[in-house]
């Protein structure tokens, strides 16, 4: 083999290198708001969950989300950190007159779960303890957390990949949330 070919050769695996680096940059520095959702602008997925054990909060169904009113809906854990810098901001959310903020509690320990929101606060109307993860993948969800808004047909209209920010909260989830009350 000649010393040219030999060269060539050696810049392939600096090459892939280079490939994977970027596709990796992508997805770990990426707008994660830009990842596809295959169920917005369709039916939510008919679902029906209880509430956490031992709690007072109702369960949470797909009934709930068919209501007339527009809904948001929280994917969250108490294991979750980035859910605990959003909650806050869903506390804010959860006094709006305008919508019905709603929860899934994603595989989590109810006692876990329920210290959780003794400690940050409960905004929520209800709350789903989705347990074993199913209906979390029915909605399309990547992780915790995740805030989707549902129209008052149970259509999902807008989908938000990771913790809430205040600029989020006033900016895209406002315009999601006026969109969302617009009909189809």
């Amino acid at each position: 083999m000649s010393g040219k070919r030999r060269l060539g050769f050696a810049f392939v695996p600096i090459l892939v290198f280079a490939g994977l680096a970027l596709i990796f940059w992508r997805g770990l520095y990426g707008d994660p708001s830009r990842l596809p959702s295959t169920l917005i602008g369709k039916s939510i997925p008919d679902f029906s969950l209880a509430p956490i054990a031992g709690s007072s909060i109702p369960g949470l169904a797909a009934t709930d989300l068919k209501s007339g009113n527009v809904s948001v809906v929280n994917i969250w854990a108490s294991w979750c950190g980035p859910c605990r810098e959003e909650h806050p901001l869903l506390s804010e959310l959860g006094k709006r007159g305008d919508i019905r903020l709603y929860g899934i509690n994603n595989k989590d320990d109810a006692d876990n779960a329920m210290r959780f929101l003794g400690t940050m606060g409960q905004p929520f109307a209800a709350i789903g303890a989705d347990n074993n993860g199913r209906t979390t993948i029915d909605w399309g969800s990547y992780g915790v957390p995740e805030t989707f808004i549902v129209d008052g047909k149970g259509i999902s209209r807008f989908k938000w990949i990771g913790p809430l920010s205040p600029e989020a909260l006033k900016g895209t989830l406002s315009e999601g949330i006026a969109k969302a009350k617009r009909p189809l």
